[in-house]
């Protein structure tokens, strides 16, 4: 079933079916927090780079750990139901470590994407990747958009 919320366990064994049928998993992640036009376009063209997308959703308790006491926003049930709806997204996986090497070690996906902030030789996971015949791509965000430009503009419009 695509388009769901999955466990790591639960997808190895699609993991097992797709390599069968040759297609190329696509890997990602990110906090997600307030889904806006930067974050479509940046799943549209990881989608573009393979067949299946599986996005690596950081857990509420992930997030809180990068961003600060503050966030997220919206809890990671939320987060995650969304990125479920967007055409180019096929699975989610939450995890709550810092980083998403773990999925990475065990996914093993075709193509390893981020956003072009990150270079090349910094993406975790990319040695697994590559060791196992895949690729690491960039990608270029095309708007300034961010989550929190996103509260910044609310804070700065709605304080009274």
């Amino acid at each position: 079933m695509k388009n769901c919320i999955t466990t790591l366990n639960d997808f190895l064994e699609i993991r097992t079916r797709l390599k069968s049928e040759g297609k190329k998993v696509v890997f990602t992640n990110g906090c997600f927090d307030i889904i806006h036009a930067g974050h479509v376009d940046y799943l549209v063209k990881a989608k573009e780079c393979g067949d299946v997308l599986v996005v690596g959703l950081n857990s509420d308790l992930s997030v809180r750990n990068i961003k600060g006491e503050k966030r997220p926003i919206i809890n990671e049930i939320e987060r995650a139901f969304i990125l479920t709806q967007l055409k180019p997204v096929d699975y989610v996986i939450l995890f709550s470590e810092p980083t998403p090497k773990e999925l990475i070690d065990t996914i093993i996906p075709d193509i390893l994407v981020k956003g072009a902030d990150w270079s090349i030789e910094n993406i975790i996971g990319r040695e697994t990747v590559e060791q196992n015949g895949g690729e690491v791509k960039t990608i270029k965000f095309v708007t300034s958009q961010s989550t929190s430009n996103i509260i910044n503009k609310i804070l700065t419009s709605y304080n009274e």
